[in-house]
């Protein structure tokens, strides 16, 4: 009986130190964050169709995580806005509470969160690509990854919507007095709306899904886009005159829900950001080397196309100075002059 208790004890004694040794693995793994060996199934929302630059990059992206996972990590991507039906603030916003995982965002729609992403997009405060790419990768990017990060998601690269350019269906624009009067479609960022305003124009807040339509029947005279964009979404069957004028320099923000983000194992982690940065850049070349080729294309297309002079430009310039002096209070000097540099 003795020896039969004693064998007993040791079973137990055994199964105890056995589970003690599983519950202290298990929490280790913890430690290192959820989803070393986890299936990942991630929804990716953009505002564009899957044509545009944006959702080749993400077509790419999606190939190259789930590759590199082994098939752990897949992603689906949503193109136009499909997850919010067509309203961006909301897409945006169902990433910062986790019911999309992924998203391509305008810093313009992040502007809804707070006025100091209009920083890169004041008008003409970035006026090339040089000083686009020294700001957007030096400390003016770190600045608005550290923003972005504040507002509940990890962003892990920038891409970018490009140089924002005019439509419409009265006239060609050439001075600013071209402007007035015009029913102009913005995004819902105020600097943009006020731009427009100090132009003499009729700045009208609308979700990018309505544009077509609003355009066709008139409710809109024009619109501002890149170029990719007046293509992909054919704003040359509503629209007449487009004028290139670079006023506005647009990035995109590869951002995930923070929380999600953060449950992730460093492996995993690193992956979706060195695959995001790799798309990122991917979308950025294609997007300027498709610039010159989508303007001959909307002239094939039958718009009349001006594309302005420095010196037509500088009358812009001045006129909207005012818009500059305002946002420089709201948005900071320390900010605005580290997109400047």
């Amino acid at each position: 009986m003795k020896r039969l208790v004693s064998f007993g004890l040791s079973v137990l004694m055994a199964a105890a130190l056995a589970a003690c040794g599983s519950q202290q693995s298990n929490g280790s793994s913890q430690g290192q964050g959820a989803g070393a060996s986890q299936e990942l199934n991630l929804k990716v929302s953009i505002t564009v169709s899957e044509k545009d630059t944006w959702g080749v990059a993400v077509k790419k992206w999606m190939e190259d995580v789930e590759q590199k996972s082994n098939g752990r990590i897949k992603m689906k991507m949503y193109a136009n806005e499909s997850l919010s039906n067509g309203n961006q603030p909301k897409g945006l916003e169902a990433v910062q509470n986790g019911s999309t995982d992924i998203s391509l965002h305008s810093t313009i729609i992040y502007n809804v969160l707070d006025p100091k992403f209009a920083a890169p997009s004041l008008p003409w405060l970035i006026p090339s690509y040089e000083q686009a790419d020294k700001a957007m990768n030096g400390e003016a990017g770190q600045k608005l990854m550290e923003l972005v990060r504040s507002k509940g998601i990890e962003p892990l690269a920038f891409g970018e919507s490009g140089y924002r350019q005019i439509t419409n269906s009265k006239r060609p624009i050439l001075t600013p007095e071209d402007l007035n009067g015009l029913k102009i479609r913005t995004p819902s960022m105020e600097a943009m709306v006020a731009t427009y305003k100090e132009f003499g124009g009729d700045p009208t807040v609308m979700n990018f899904s309505e544009v077509f339509t609003s355009l066709q029947q008139g409710v809109i005279d024009g619109q501002e886009n890149p170029l990719p964009i007046i293509l992909n979404s054919k704003l040359y069957e509503v629209q007449k005159y487009l004028t290139v004028w670079n006023y506005m320099y647009d990035p995109i923000v590869f951002g995930v829900n923070k929380k999600l983000y953060d449950s992730l194992d460093a492996d995993t982690q690193k992956l979706l950001r060195e695959t995001a940065q790799e798309a990122a850049k991917y979308q950025i070349e294609l997007n300027r080397k498709e610039n010159e080729e989508v303007l001959a294309q909307l002239k094939e297309k039958g718009m009349e196309v001006v594309e302005l002079t420095p010196e037509q430009i500088k009358a812009f310039q001045e006129k909207v100075q005012p818009v500059i002096d305002k946002y420089e209070g709201i948005i900071g000097k320390d900010l605005l002059d580290a997109f400047r540099k």
